[in-house]
């Protein structure tokens, strides 16, 4: 049967756009009854030749809507790309015996990886050539390099389909050639991609995936020489909250399993010098604890939630570590202060903490003479993102530091962790005549409507922002899982800078950026909250002038796509454009689908609609379920036919309905990769064309 149907852009007469087949199909849950006219679309995921009929013909009547737009994209691609230098590489890093880094060349896609006997590049060697083993994918993801404790082995864990799905393979480093001599015949597939090595360097451990779920349900180990059909599983997790990883201690003693739920952590523990022993926990769960814990000689020390909301730092050794009562405590908890994370070095600890939706980094020295004292590392910019970059030596001194804002390129700094002494080691070159005083950020905090202070970050061209409510604005929002979306360089937003646009990033409820209250305040039964906040800002900045209220636009991915589907539903009136970008949109439906991957690990972040009240939260909001008769905005909503975290077709019943209901002649427009998953196209310069793609879409709808 026919899905859609369009006449072509070289004819003469109107484009229609692709009218999907309904075929009703009846959901009833806590005695409400639900039609969905497009659950079809998933019935045979991505073999169905009706499903890729019908994402062909979206993508031919989004190809013909947009074909004036060509020229723009071509040039908005060009000026993405002639910002970047073609040949460039990392600082490298010691780690052992040698000095790491990563070069990239001309027109590669990829960085491929050497290392060296000196900071200076002595006996240079070609780890991996990541553009070989790419050229013949059309995607291609590098997920893991790993090296063995006496530096003689390396895993590489690769992923061709998108999936996140990796296979593992191992190199031989004492061999001269990059051939396939060089490759052992040990081949792990199924994996996650992580590999922690014990200190004996021949037995290693792995995530096996669950092909169904896709979540990491099994630890394995292996032998190198031995088939993985041999490999032992030495940890099953048949809780579906749980993710799995795995880590080393930073003293290399101890080898650990993680498990995190939303809200809750365990961690299993082995020593690394007895890889055939049994893992054991580290301390009793207890449900709701999450924490962090590393060790350094003869401490853990554990980031934890125990009776603080916001986190606090305590150590323990062995003999006390499964006894919260015997912790000692170094940083308490603070109402208005996170505790995010930790480096443990053998004389000083580098604590990162948030204050009033900031980040900072205080250094508290352990050892010697000075023990006890602290002091922070400072920055310039009104707000910024920065993070420990590596520092693989927990015997340095020196502790290297990455630091970006909207108006400061990528920066590497060094830290002398005795003195506070900061070297800029690197920052990333912006061709094109990039000036960074042409540009100004700023901080706002705007009240919602419940009287929430919402933190917004701002960044505008100083010549061509007038705060006169005439400037374009684009403003972009996540807010879920508590992650938090920094203020950092983009030199893809020059494009729209330099056009007048005013750039913002509302920090909505959902994320950590004021702690974990603010997290906790946009999840579950508060969810709308992220959608207030959101809405909030953009009505708060076209009063004050920040943007022109009939050239205001909103972008999103992923969770950010959900924001963005709730908020066309609840305030369309306000946008004039929206990008939608693997949006997750049908939230009950797929929360009530426990063989989709991930769903249940999604539980206590969005709730679980098995529970009555949970049903009608979710049902409140979710896009798919609230779409009415009305004027929506423009909107380009993008995905990927393999994406393994929102599946391709949630935006694909969302645009279908949205096509049946909506009452205006807008644009909606729905682009599938054929080849990509929820990270998009992979490779420096092919993911350009994606971001020109929005770009020349809202840049558009301004000439329009």
């Amino acid at each position: 049967m026919p899905t859609s149907s369009f006449i072509s852009a070289a004819s003469d007469k109107k484009i229609i756009a692709p009218i999907a087949t309904k075929i009703p199909h009846t959901m009833e849950k806590h005695n409400h009854q639900r039609i969905d006219n497009y659950y079809w679309m998933r019935d045979d995921l991505r073999s169905d030749e009706k499903v890729l009929a019908h994402l062909n013909d979206e993508n031919n009547y989004a190809d013909a809507m947009l074909a004036k737009q060509k020229p723009l994209q071509a040039l908005l691609f060009n000026e993405l790309k002639d910002r970047i230098v073609k040949d460039d590489n990392t600082v490298p890093a010691k780690d052992g015996k040698y000095w790491y880094h990563s070069e990239i060349n001309g027109e590669q896609e990829f960085s491929n990886y050497y290392r060296a006997t000196s900071f200076a590049g002595e006996n240079k060697t070609l780890l991996l050539d990541v553009n070989e083993r790419a050229q013949d994918h059309e995607f291609y993801d590098l997920g893991d390099l790993s090296i063995s404790q006496n530096d003689q082995i390396m895993s590489i864990s690769e992923d061709t389909d998108s999936r996140r799905i990796y296979t593992i393979h191992f190199k031989d480093l004492t061999k001269t050639s990059d051939g396939p001599d060089a490759y052992l015949a040990d081949i792990l597939v199924e994996t996650e991609g992580q590999v922690v090595w014990s200190n004996d360097n021949k037995t290693l451990f792995y995530v096996k995936k669950d092909l169904e779920t896709l979540l990491g349900t099994q630890v394995y180990r292996h032998t190198l020489g031995t088939p993985q059909a041999d490999d032992v599983l030495v940890y099953q997790e048949d809780d579906h909250r749980f993710y799995i990883s795995l880590d080393k201690s930073r003293d290399d003693s101890q080898l650990y399993i993680c498990l995190h739920a939303t809200e809750s952590t365990h961690y299993l523990v082995l020593s690394a010098d007895e890889p055939n022993g049994q893992f054991t926990e580290l301390l009793p769960y207890q449900e709701q604890h999450e924490y962090h814990a590393d060790k350094m000689g003869e401490f853990f020390y554990i980031v934890t939630n125990y009776q603080a909301k916001n986190f606090r730092l305590m150590k323990a050794t062995a003999a006390q570590i499964d006894d919260i009562n015997n912790w000692q405590e170094i940083i308490p908890h603070r109402e208005n202060v996170l505790v995010e994370g930790i480096e443990l070095f053998h004389r000083f600890i580098v604590i990162t903490e948030r204050e009033n939706g900031q980040i900072r980094f205080i250094v508290h020295t352990t050892q010697g003479e000075n023990a006890g004292h602290h002091y922070p590392l400072s920055f310039d910019d009104p707000c910024y993102f920065a993070c420990l970059d590596e520092n693989p030596e927990p015997n340095s001194t020196i502790a290297r530091l990455y630091y970006s804002s909207l108006t400061t390129p990528d920066s590497l700094f060094e830290f002398d962790l005795a003195t506070g002494e900061r070297k800029l080691l690197k920052q990333q070159q912006v061709l094109g005549g990039f000036n960074q005083d042409d540009y100004q950020a700023e901080r706002l905090f705007i009240n919602a409507r419940d009287g929430a202070a919402v933190p917004v970050s701002i960044v505008y061209r100083r010549n061509s922002f007038k705060k006169d409510g005439t400037n374009p604005l684009l403003q972009y929002g996540y807010g879920a899982y508590g992650l938090t979306i920094d203020p950092d360089f983009s030199s893809q937003t020059l494009s729209l800078l330099d056009r007048g646009f005013v750039y913002v990033i509302a920090h909505v409820r959902g994320s950590e950026m004021l702690g974990r209250q603010w997290y906790e305040t946009g999840k579950k039964a508060l969810k709308q909250n992220t959608f207030n906040d959101f809405i909030d800002v953009t009505k708060a900045l076209v009063a004050q002038g920040y943007g022109a209220k009939d050239k205001i636009l909103a972008s999103g991915g992923s969770a950010g796509g959900l924001l963005m589907g709730a908020v066309v539903n609840q305030a369309p009136e306000l946008y004039l454009g929206i990008g939608a970008h693997v949006p997750f949109l049908d939230v009950l439906t797929t929360m009530l689908d426990e063989s989709i991957p991930l769903t249940t690990n999604e539980y206590d972040e969005w709730g679980d609609p098995n529970e009555a009240q949970a049903y009608q939260d979710i049902l409140s909001y979710s896009p798919m379920d609230n779409i009415t008769a009305q004027h929506y905005p423009n909107i380009l909503v993008t995905t990927g036919l393999h994406d393994s975290q929102v599946q391709y077709f949630e935006p694909m019943k969302w645009v279908a309905k949205m096509r049946e209901l909506k009452t205006d002649d807008n644009l909606l427009l729905f682009k599938t990769d054929m080849d990509a998953g929820h990270g998009g196209a992979s490779g420096r310069f092919k993911s350009l064309k994606e971001k020109a793609l929005e770009m020349s879409f809202f840049i558009s709808l301004l000439n329009e």
